[in-house]
């Protein structure tokens, strides 16, 4: 598929929702959250992680985590995609 196959124009803001089960550091961070961020910036090294939505599951053992990259290319959200949908700790990418 092509850049011409998409509705999207590039550059755009994209928001990428990542959810999975929480893991909380022994400093009390979530390491989940960490390396989500860390795969995020992979893909997008412009990505400010200070700008990460976060909330957790009713029942506090879930996460969903929202990340708005500036995607330059239809390729470069699909290795994002790609990348994040294959990492053992998360349950669904949106």
């Amino acid at each position: 598929m092509s850049e011409e196959d998409t509705l999207l124009q590039f550059p755009t803001d994209f928001p990428i929702k990542i959810m999975g089960r929480r893991r909380v550091s022994p400093n009390g961070g979530d390491e989940f959250v960490q390396t989500m961020v860390e795969l995020v910036l992979r893909h997008a090294p412009d990505f400010r992680a200070e700008s990460v939505e976060m909330r957790v599951s009713g029942s506090g053992n879930y996460l969903s985590v929202t990340c708005v990259v500036r995607a330059t290319s239809k390729a470069q959200l699909d290795a994002l995609y790609r990348e994040i949908t294959a990492h053992p700790w998360v349950k669904m990418a949106l």
